[in-house]
């Protein structure tokens, strides 16, 4: 049950929060600006790098002895001794959930900034003319123009990062004492420290029902007319 619970912690709290900061990320970066390109390439980097050594760098950062991150909160008095980020339980799933979500950003912000191009600057200036200000044409014009892209994205996320136990299998190994163990990261681990194949297996065809099970649905729900333009 801690298993499930974990994973579910995993995909909603990663995704949620990848979602708010891509698409303001996506915002600030629709309106052209000097350096836009050179700052564009910064914020999507971490997608380019392999997840599993997302995870290792970050382990390396969070370290409770010699970590780069306490280093920064106790020289800036903000802590008095470090904290065991990864090794105490109260604070591992946290800390793999905030990796995570940095390194998911840059996928929602370039899939809302192309959605974000996409909108008919026509509609913008017929709304400035009516006297609608900035919180009224992102809720009346852009939040409702781009949400089929929101809604896909939104689902195939979740089906990504269910089945994606890189950052953690870096940073923890689903450690400590199985507070960071989600579905995915428990099948290797029943391979790689129990040797049970079968058991692994059996964790597998759990994911592949659950995986087949969300996919029914978000089919089903894209299909809606309300979800199409």
């Amino acid at each position: 049950m801690d298993i499930v619970i974990n994973t579910i912690k995993w995909i909603f709290f990663s995704v949620f929060f990848q979602l708010i900061f891509g698409f303001i990320l996506a915002l600030l970066m629709k309106e052209p600006f000097k350096g836009r390109g050179i700052y564009a390439g910064l914020v999507f980097y971490p997608w380019a790098i392999s997840g599993f050594a997302i995870g290792l760098i970050w382990s390396w950062l969070l370290n409770g002895q010699f970590g780069v991150i306490n280093d920064i909160l106790i020289r800036t008095g903000i802590l008095e001794e470090g904290l065991n980020f990864l090794s105490d339980p109260s604070l591992a799933m946290f800390s793999v959930i905030l990796v995570n979500v940095w390194y998911g950003i840059p996928f929602f912000a370039i899939m809302l900034l192309a959605a974000l191009q996409s909108i008919p600057q026509s509609l913008y200036e017929a709304a400035e003319i009516d006297g609608a200000g900035y919180f009224s044409k992102l809720f009346h014009i852009t939040i409702p123009y781009i949400k089929p892209t929101i809604v896909n994205t939104v689902l195939l996320r979740i089906i990504w990062v269910m089945n994606f136990p890189d950052v953690i299998y870096g940073m923890t190994r689903g450690g400590p004492a199985g507070s960071t163990e989600i579905l995915s990261v428990k099948m290797i681990n029943v391979v790689f420290y129990e040797s049970n194949y079968s058991k692994a297996a059996a964790h597998g065809v759990i994911i592949v029902l659950v995986l087949f099970i969300y996919t029914m649905m978000y089919l089903k729900l894209t299909s809606k007319k309300e979800f199409s333009l």
